[in-house]
Parts: C-alpha cells; structure tokens; sequence
C-alpha cells in the first residue's frame, strides 16, 4: 500500500478512532505515515499532501500523545521541528535552536494569544505593546552566519538543532550579500541572519518549462524547487535557479543590532539584505487581524507563495519577558492561511455507523487534487446539511480542506446541472443490522439504538477497555474484534465473564497472554465511578461530564433512579445530557447490564476520590489545568487527582480556556500549544505551593 493510500485510509478512519480513544493500532499508523510525509517534505522535496493538510494530522497526532502519553516513541514526528540532515551535507549545529511556531486559525486565535501575552507581562507594563505582522513566505529556513561582514557559513533548518551545510548553493543565490553594506548601523563582528529561501513564482514557471521542454521531471510547487535546488551537491546547478531570499531576524550576534522587530527589518536593509516590504508595524491586535484577514485574498497577486502571516510582539525586552516553552517562542505566532477549495463530482454518498451508532453520511468523490493532495472521500455532516444544501448524487460540488484531516462538501454547483442528478434519502434502517433509525427532535443526528449492531458494538467494546475508561491493559483494538467475533463477547458484560479456558481457545493466546488479560479485567473492576460510567459509552457522556455527574450523584443506582429535574440540579448538566441518562437507564437491556456487572464485583460505588471538595479546600475552584511531561515525584494522575481535589478541573487537550500548564520533562506538543496561547506554566513545585 503506497504512502497516500494509508493517508486515505487513515483520513476514512479519524472519526471512528476518535470515538473509540483512539486505537493503539491506529496511532502506530499515524506515526509511520507522517514521518514518510515528513521524509518527502523535508529530505526528498516531493511531498503528496498540503501544509494544512500535513498540520491537521499533526495535530491529531498531538491529541493523541496527550490522551495516551503511555504511547509516545521515540521517532514520534512530534518530538521535531523538522527533519535530520541529508548525508551528502556536513552537519551544522546551530548555536542557538531555530524554533518552530504554535499557529493560529483565525481571529479569535489571533487575539487570544495576545490576551496570553498581556496576562503574563510585568505589572509595570502599562502601555500595549506593538505588534509586527510579516508575510510567511513559503520557502525553505537558513540561518546566515557572517563575521567581521563576510558570509561565512550557511545552514538550513534541519531539526532545529543541527541542520546542513550549503554554504556554497546560498553564495550562489545573488539576493544574499556576500559582504554586508557598511552602514549608519554598526555591523556586529559576528552575526547570523535568519530567513526564507525562496522560488519567484515566475523563476518558478520560467524552470518547470524548461526542465518540461528537456524531458525532465518537473517541481509541483514553488517551495519544492527552492529546496531541490538548495540542496544541489553540486553547486552549479543551484546558480542555474532563480533563488531569491528575504531576511527576518537574527540569531547569535557578538553585540545589540536593534531593540525592535521593525527597526531590526530596516537594518537589515542598510546592510544589503531584502526585507519583505509588505511587513508591517500595527499599535493593536484588531489591526493585525485585519491584515492577515486581508493577505487571504491578496496572496495570488505576489510573485512568491505565502501561507500565512507571521505575528511578532515588536519591542525585544517584551519577547525577553516572555521567553519561550519548548521548541516555539510565547511572543510569536503563525497566522495560517484557509485551507484551498476545489470542485469535482460528487460519485455517491454512503453511511457510517458510529460508536454511539450515529448515522454520519459521507460523500464519494471523484478523485480531486487539493493543494497538491488528492481527495475522494468528504464529510455530509448529516442528512440536514444535505438538504439544506441541496446537495445531489452526480452534482458538481465545491470541496473544502479546512480544519479537520476530512475534506467537507460545503456546496453544489446546481448551475451545471444536466438532470441525471439525484436526490438523496437518509436509510430508514441501520444499513449493518436493519434497525429502525431513531432522530430526537433536538438533535440533527440520526441514530441506530440498536445496542448489539455489530457496526457499533465492537468500537463499544473498544471504548469500554480503552486507557480513559476501564483500562483493561492488552484490551485493545485487535482483541476487541476477535472475541466479538468469536462469540465470546455479545455484550459489555461478557467482559467479566471470560475466562482461561475461552481464551486459550482462541488464536494467539497462551497461557501468560491469557491470565495477564484476566488480571487485568479483574484490576478494571475496581475503577473509579466516573471511569465506569464514561466506559458505558452513553451519549453526550464524556470524562468530563462522568467526573462532574458523578461528584453530584454517589451510586450507579441512585444515578439510575434519577429524574430529569434532579439530573438538571447538576451544576454543567443541560437538558440533552440529562435526557440521554434517563434514556439510557429506561432500556430494559441496560438495566440488566448494570445488575450483571454488580453481580460479577464491578463497584458501582463513587470511589473516596471523587467526592466533592468542601469550599474551604477549593483552592483551585474556577481554574483548569493541563498536566504535560514527566513530574519530579508526582505521576501524572496523581497530579492530576491532587488538582481535582483542590476544587480544579483537569482538560486533557490545551485551548483558550486553559488557565495552567503543569510542565514536566519531555512535555511535547501541549508546550507548543501553550506557548502560541502564553499560557502560564507551573512545575510541580509551584503546582503545590499554589494548592497549600
């Protein structure tokens, strides 16, 4: 199976693994497959999918390892910046890591990542600081070193730490001064200039149709000709491309260039570099968004490829302050660039039945390249989107990559219609077991309530012994599915019933396989209340909610007697959570489910831990925390128990409104996201003070 077709698979899959936490199997996928993208972006030149499309899977990826910091590897994507050096280049470590950048999607991103900034300022900061906004060019990083004005060194990215040497390509490139201008501006007896290597577009065109006419292969993009020609072994052909560069900042200098961002770009300029004309110096966040908003529909009038705009507090003391986490800087951010659209023919449309066994329909494609990705298959959302979008079998359709891995159907071209067209009805039975399917008039979803269909049952079963319910260690995707479809599990609470003969039975089990998994299903029957209740799979019952439901409520059997009323007494409860209980325990099935769990010594108790905290203890009331890397002498649940009982909550995934940080060794990507957020950071021992 080719590099892209795994990506296809893992794109027709995201949806389900999410519902199932995430499968250990599928995780091991993404990890391979975005380090073979990563090789084909930064050592071969010859990627297959977009940047955005590249940065959705990447952020997947980071979800995950937060979900499951058991899983991370050692050659997890998300431990770098870039990529390893090519073996044919000398190896250069940089003096001082070339940081990557948290991003932004749009402008509430933008200004919530100012918010950050502010929040962690010295008291004495009185005035906003100034903001500079730069066009991110598309193009390849290199780090210039000159001393006493001679260009002496010139590396790429590489991983961040340790890039290639391409000295002699980048003295090809006439746009990079060999000798820097003496100017009003002393010139440090060492420095380095940073910047973006890069293909004018029409150097670009001019290239592809002279390698076209020669038989040769051609570049797909503008940034994959700027890295193939910078990495010429031989340098001659290097000076044969039309390389251009821009400069953009500084790293190691023997003395003080400049004390601002837009001050350091016009020096930059007196010493014979080219800074972009198009950055600007904005005295608010409003006027920053405005730009970037603005370069969205301005980008195609450039001669060079830009896919966002670079965000940088201006004044250098300011950054100080700020300082940085992990691999990226708090006083800078990336602001990306929508995802393009492309039109194509909408082939059919099919259904997935989910975990929950939600209906979700899902459009296939004729194949269509996006931003450089070919795409067959898109989300519909549900049967109203359609509808309401009057979205046909055989029509045109407009497809969007935008923020999530699957492309969206977002409209139909009713235009180019020729009357083969058809309209498209929801089933009225679950297509894997025949169920009537149910819709609630509050929610858009239909639903198959059919608790033993076998197209949601094994995700179910999935689900139940996932690391973030039971946590039945070795239970995992591959299990689920041979002892559901051996017949040794028709229902949740056959779990507890297995045994060593009905394993031994079964391939791949010997002895120590078969007793470590009872040992470990017997471990599972003691989880907290919360865990089993998440575990049960009820609908709109997430971590969360289980924790808050079951601090009100301190049985299974006083929650299952609850009314709708009670259940709306909880603090976080809505209307639609306390209906999908009493639904659920409204089922004959499910009772029964919960007396044969009791039965087989499964607690159904609200363990000591999750009691409420008294007002006086609730120091961390309001807060919520994220807990990231390893703790001096707290484990993670540990911490995380220390935090909820203090009166905090607890988030598995960074955003906006996450107060803290708990920062550990290796902490991963949740540092770069706190970092684009300036989210304040505590170690474990500032963790404690702060809780008393």
């Amino acid at each position: 199976m080719t590099l892209l077709e795994r990506t296809r698979r893992l794109q027709s899959v995201r949806e389900g693994a999410s519902d199932t936490s995430s499968a250990r199997m599928v995780f091991d996928e993404l990890v391979e497959v975005l380090n073979g993208h990563a090789e084909l972006y930064y050592r071969q030149d010859d990627p297959v999918i977009t940047d955005a499309e590249y940065d959705q899977f990447m952020q997947w990826l980071k979800q995950l390892e937060g979900l499951h910091p058991n899983w991370l590897r050692p050659d997890s994507p998300s431990h770098r910046v870039g990529s390893s050096p090519l073996e044919g280049f000398e190896k250069v470590p940089h003096p001082e890591p070339m940081l990557s950048l948290g991003n932004a999607f749009d402008g509430d991103e933008l200004r919530a990542w100012y918010e950050r900034c502010l929040r962690r300022l010295d008291e004495v900061q009185t005035d906003l600081p100034a903001l500079n906004a730069e066009l991110k060019i598309d193009g390849l990083a290199v780090a210039l070193t000159y001393e006493n004005g001679i260009l002496v060194r010139a590396a790429t990215r590489g991983d961040g730490r340790v890039g290639e040497n391409i000295t002699a390509n980048v003295r090809t490139i006439r746009s990079i001064p060999l000798k820097l201008i003496p100017s009003a501006h002393p010139i440090p007896e060492r420095i380095e200039i940073r910047g973006e290597v890069y293909f004018p577009k029409s150097a670009f065109d001019s290239l592809n149709a002279r390698l076209s006419g020669e038989g040769l292969k051609t570049f797909a993009n503008p940034r994959n000709a700027a890295a193939g020609s910078l990495r010429q072994l031989d340098s001659s052909i290097t000076a044969q491309r039309e390389l251009s560069f821009f400069a953009y900042s500084t790293g190691p200098t023997s003395s003080i260039v400049a004390s601002s961002q837009h001050d350091l770009l016009h020096i930059l300029s007196t010493w014979g570099f080219r800074a972009n004309k198009e950055a600007r110096q904005c005295s608010s966040i409003d006027e920053v968004v405005s730009f970037c908003e603005a370069w969205i529909d301005r980008r195609d009038s450039l001669d060079y490829d830009i896919d966002g705009v670079v965000v940088k507090i201006d004044d250098y003391r300011i950054q100080g302050q700020l300082g940085n986490v992990a691999n990226a800087p708090r006083w800078a951010v990336a602001f990306k660039f929508p995802a393009r659209e492309a039109t194509t023919t909408l082939d059919d449309i099919i259904v997935n039945v989910g975990r929950t066994g939600m209906i979700t329909p899902e459009a296939v494609l004729s194949p269509v390249e996006i931003g450089g990705v070919i795409v067959s298959q898109a989300t519909l959302h549900n049967a109203d989107y359609i509808r309401d979008r009057d979205i046909r079998i055989g029509d045109t359709v407009v497809v969007k990559r935008a923020g999530d891995v699957i492309p969206a159907v977002v409209a139909s071209v009713a235009s180019v219609r020729d009357g083969s067209e058809s309209v498209w009805q929801l089933p009225a039975h679950c297509p894997a077991c025949g169920t009537l399917l149910e819709r609630l008039d509050s929610e858009v979803d239909a639903y198959c309530v059919n608790a033993a269909c076998p197209a949601q049952f094994i995700r179910l079963v999935e689900h139940f012994a996932s690391r973030n319910a039971l946590d039945i260690e070795g239970f995992g995707s591959k299990m689920a599915i041979q002892l559901v479809e051996e017949g040794r599990i028709t229902s949740l609470k056959d779990i507890f019933l297995l045994n060593r003969e009905d394993l031994l039975s079964l391939e791949g089990f010997a002895e120590t396989k078969a007793l470590n998994l009872l040992a470990s299903i017997e471990q599972a029957k003691q989880r907290p209340l919360s865990r089993l209740l998440f575990a049960l799979g009820i609908r709109h019952i997430g971590r969360t909610t289980a924790e808050t439901i079951v601090g009100a409520i301190g049985s299974m059997e006083e929650l299952s007697r609850s009314t709708q009323e009670e259940l709306l007494d909880i603090d976080g409860v809505g209307d639609v959570i306390a209906m999908s209980i009493v639904d659920w325990f409204s089922i004959p099935e499910n009772r029964d489910l919960i007396d044969a769990l009791r039965a087989s010594g499964v607690s159904l108790e609200r363990d000591e831990s999750e009691a409420p905290v008294s007002d006086s203890d609730a120091v961390f009331k309001g807060l919520t925390f994220v807990v990231t890397g390893t703790l001096p002498t707290l484990g993670r649940k540990e911490a995380q128990q220390y935090i909820k009982d203090r009166g905090g909550k607890v988030s598995s995934s960074v955003s906006a409104k996450t107060d803290f940080l708990v920062l550990g060794e290796n902490p991963g990507s949740k540092a770069d996201k706190a970092s684009a957020l300036s989210i304040s950071v505590l170690d474990e021992e500032a963790l404690i003070q702060r809780g008393g």
